[in-house]
């Protein structure tokens, strides 16, 4: 009890000019909003988006990402999903939700579970990031952590340059983590580092950014499910970046 009680003490003490506004608002703390973006454009098929719907379904009830929720001060962390293709098109399949046991991710699983498959046409990266930033401001509880999670299979194709959305995210405080799920046969980048693929190198000089910021690429749809489990992992737990090429 008495460690349960420092821990909710360290908790309400982090960043406490921000907190101090938060529970003038009536809003919660917790140790991180994360935002879940997957793509869902056109280029992928339906087997695709059924392996990557399932990936993120499995790493919420994954023990390690478990044990990462757990582990801040607060012991609890908030989530949304969203799914999105185009511009204007973005989809929110399970709301915020506070995160603090495993019933309640189970919860959250369930409902991504439940949702039926969506495909859209566009890669727009720029709207996505603007639709998460929206997301931020209407997130019902309040942490000093706030990450984007993006993952997609394409470059930004539609909508306006990335990085003004990027960008205006960092200058809001939102770290924009990605995770480009590669295809055989992927290109290599012309100007990138060795090894890295051309849409990692997209990932990384124009959707990234902000304090630890890192890629994490997936090899293909087949090794999503472990990629994003180790993603998740990281974030919530607020672990060092990985290498580059980490997947």
């Amino acid at each position: 009890m008495r460690r349960r009680t420092l821990l909710g003490a360290g908790c309400a003490l982090l960043a406490m000019p921000h907190a101090s506004r938060a529970l003038a608002a009536g809003k919660e703390e917790v140790d991180l909003l994360l935002v879940l973006a997957a793509d869902v454009s056109q280029s992928m098929q339906r087997r695709e988006l059924e392996l990557q719907r399932e990936g993120y379904v499995a790493a919420l009830r994954d023990k390690e990402v478990l044990d990462a929720i757990g582990s801040g001060p607060c012991g609890a962390i908030a989530v949304a999903y969203m799914e999105w293709s185009g511009a204007e098109d973005q989809s929110v399949l399970a709301p915020w939700t506070r995160l603090a046991k495993a019933e309640d991710a189970a919860g959250f699983a369930r409902s991504l579970a439940e949702a039926p498959l969506r495909s859209g046409t566009w890669t727009s990266i720029t709207g996505a990031l603007a639709a998460s930033r929206r997301l931020m401001t209407e997130a019902p509880c309040f942490a000093a952590r706030q990450v984007v999670d993006i993952s997609g299979d394409g470059e930004n194709n539609h909508g306006g340059p990335v990085e003004d959305q990027r960008d205006q995210a960092l200058a809001e405080g939102i770290t924009i983590n990605g995770l480009p799920i590669l295809r055989p046969n992927a290109r290599m980048a012309g100007s990138g580092e060795a090894g890295e693929t051309a849409l990692e190198e997209h990932y990384r000089r124009m959707v990234i950014g902000g304090p630890g910021s890192f890629v994490l690429r997936a090899e293909g749809f087949e090794t999503f499910a472990g990629a994003i489990r180790r993603k998740l992992v990281l974030e919530i737990a607020g672990l060092p970046a990985p290498g580059r090429s980490a997947a």
